[in-house]
């Protein structure tokens, strides 16, 4: 995801030079085109992310389209005053990218694992949020995010995700993508937790049950028509999603179905609320929290079965 995202800036820099990038000391083997490319437009702004935020807030007051680029936990914890103040309230054309998302970082513990941040910039005025779940929807988000007035947060992991979508999506403001059709429940997934949810469907397919994939970059604004369409057209909805239960799109998606007046069956799967304490790899932390293929399509069936 990351190198699709900095080949797709650094293509829509090459025709406007509106376009910054700024880093908080990292990158390295990953932005060096943009910086070469450009080098007036590149700035490596040190482990000093409230500065970060400011001066690309400054960028944003003068008429640039500066897109901040740094783990994901850094920009949003560490300045998420300055994105509230300089950003948010203004409606700057700033683009913060973080990157890692979930529990990219396994190794690193729970001081690197973006499990929380869609909460926190889901309730920031004005700033929307996209979570792209393969290389191309980020490329997409890269070209909706030239155009869309006001703040935005792309979340994305790092290396090595697979394309799942057979064709470029339309990519829309609050639009969701229907990525296979069914009848009997729907599977509702965000950021890099897409591939997963992908191969879940298959084994649920194998078992004679037929379900609806959407893929939701857009965390806010949510799509509530695919959502309530859903609800009409199947028996259960579930949100898949490397992030906290709490604040991410299960609580997105759950705000709307209530607010609807909905009876549909309905299950959030992510993180509990915690920090996890163990360190491993990715593919351990998922397995351990229930986000594993295999843990996925049982608790699906679990649920589904017991409330038929």
């Amino acid at each position: 995801m990351r190198t699709t995202f900095i080949e797709s800036l650094t293509k829509l820099a090459e025709k406007d030079n509106r376009i910054f990038l700024l880093t908080g000391d990292l990158g390295y083997g990953v932005l060096e085109k943009f910086r070469e490319n450009f080098p007036d437009r590149f700035f490596n702004m040190g482990v000093a992310e409230q500065n970060m935020i400011g001066t690309a807030a400054g960028l944003g007051l003068s008429g640039k389209i500066p897109y901040v680029y740094s783990i994901a936990t850094f920009p949003v914890m560490r300045a998420l005053e300055q994105i509230r103040n300089d950003v948010c309230y203004q409606k700057l054309n700033v683009r913060i990218v973080g990157v890692g998302s979930g529990l990219t970082y396994s190794l690193y513990g729970a001081t690197h694992q973006s499990i929380d941040d869609m909460n926190m910039m889901r309730g920031l005025p004005n700033m929307v949020v996209i979570s792209p779940g393969d290389p191309i929807e980020v490329e997409s988000a890269v070209n909706f995010s030239l155009k869309h007035q006001g703040p935005i947060y792309i979340r994305i992991a790092t290396k090595g995700e697979p394309n799942i979508h057979r064709e470029k999506p339309v990519f829309n403001l609050g639009q969701g993508i229907v990525v296979n059709q069914g009848k009997d429940l729907t599977l509702m997934v965000t950021g890099n937790m897409l591939a997963n949810a992908q191969l879940a469907v298959e084994e649920l397919t194998k078992k004679s049950i037929s379900v609806r994939l959407v893929s939701l970059p857009f965390i806010k604004p949510i799509d509530k028509e695919i959502i309530l369409k859903a609800a009409k057209e199947t028996k259960a909805i579930f949100t898949f999603e490397e992030h906290n239960i709490i604040g991410g799109l299960g609580s997105a998606v759950a705000e709307v179905l209530t607010e609807a007046g909905t009876s549909i069956k309905f299950k959030r799967i992510g993180l509990p609320d915690i920090y996890p304490p163990e360190v491993g790899s990715w593919a351990y932390l998922r397995d351990n929290y229930g986000l594993s293929v295999d843990k996925v399509v049982k608790n699906i069936l679990r649920f589904y079965k017991s409330r038929k």
